[in-house]
């Protein structure tokens, strides 16, 4: 089964390989990187990438790919609305994460490092809340100065002050990290609160739709 994975860093895909090795050795996993679509989202907004994205799916599809996952949240909501014009499934990392929070509670605090990744992240929770009956109370909380340690390759320091932006947080059911860079800092925070993250859950979804497209 053959997934192809649409990333904007490629600080992504040593993550979704070590995913990949432990819970689905069936995949084969391929990775598409396009940094700059991450850039002009947060400069023009989400949509001014779309007919690039677009190219990207037809490529991934074209060239064998059963399933393409998304695992940038500026852009999955993009991806997302461009599958009915495919002929294979498309989904967005994110999106299981958002039904977790969900099912957590109707507090929700959403941690991001980059701003233009609040609003795709905030209406994809606001939508789990709708699609479970429940209004839900988003929240964000902004890292200030993280992006730039991420981008200088300060992996250590870009996970800390995120963790210490996790810290920071009360009155929420649940936490989400908005971006798949900001995993590990889960297992840097010491809230008690549930942290949650959008590679594994994600990964988890696109191989059960890997295999129903097999079967199909």
């Amino acid at each position: 089964m053959i997934l192809t994975l649409l990333h904007t860093s490629p600080a992504h895909i040593p993550v979704f390989d070590a995913l990949r090795d432990a819970g689905h050795p069936e995949l084969t996993l391929r990775h598409v990187v396009r940094e700059d679509l991450l850039v002009r989202a947060g400069e023009t907004g989400p949509d001014s990438v779309a007919e690039d994205v677009r190219e990207l799916l037809v490529a991934a599809e074209r060239d064998g790919a059963d399933t393409v996952l998304c695992t940038c949240s500026s852009i999955g909501g993009v991806a997302e609305e461009l599958a009915p014009a495919l002929g294979v499934p498309v989904l967005r990392v994110d999106r299981p994460m958002a039904a977790l929070a969900v099912a957590a509670g109707d507090r929700i605090a959403v941690v991001a490092t980059v701003h233009s990744t609040f609003a795709p992240t905030v209406a994809l929770v606001e939508e789990e809340g709708a699609r479970a009956g429940r209004a839900v109370d988003v929240r964000t909380v902004f890292v200030d100065g993280a992006w730039e340690r991420f981008l200088a390759g300060d992996r250590d320091g870009y996970l800390d002050r995120i963790a210490a932006a996790v810290d920071s947080v009360a009155d929420a059911d649940a936490i989400v990290l908005a971006q798949a860079s900001m995993t590990d800092a889960a297992g840097r925070a010491r809230t008690a609160l549930p942290v949650l993250s959008s590679p594994r859950p994600g990964l988890d979804a696109a191989a059960t739709e890997c295999a129903a497209a097999k079967k199909a």
